[in-house]
């Protein structure tokens, strides 16, 4: 298993991409068509950031930036098998979903309040 990406939210979404890409380096790249507003940037050849706009909020106070998730990639169908078996003996709660057009499937489960952790791994890897 590695890091795979961390998903940032912001109100500012054009200043965090311009801030990522023109100070830190990174360069945007292809992103799958979520229904939310966001980029993706790259490092290496490979998406490490995801950048969420949030939605305008109905209050006047300015809601923070914050990271939402930390994705972790995992690369057979045993790995994520016993992924499954551990989770589902303790108990554990979680949703699948799949990334539009890739195919990759994502497994998201909360490890604390307001702490999600994202594990993902390529359709391929799943096969038996």
């Amino acid at each position: 298993m590695k890091l795979d990406h961390a998903t940032i939210v912001t109100d500012d979404l054009e200043a965090a991409r311009h801030f990522l890409c023109a100070v830190v380096g990174l360069s945007e790249g292809p992103r799958p068509p979520f229904g939310a507003s966001g980029h993706w940037l790259y490092a290496d050849g490979e998406p490490v950031i995801h950048l969420i706009g949030r939605a305008p909020v109905s209050s006047s106070l300015p809601s923070s930036t914050r990271i939402d998730h930390i994705g972790l990639r995992i690369h057979s169908a045993q790995e994520w098998s016993a992924l499954l078996e551990r989770m589902q003996g303790c108990g554990i709660p979680y949703e699948i979903s799949e990334v539009p057009l890739t195919g990759e499937r994502q497994l998201f489960l909360a490890m604390a309040p307001g702490v999600v952790i994202e594990l993902v791994s390529d359709q391929q890897a799943l096969a038996p």
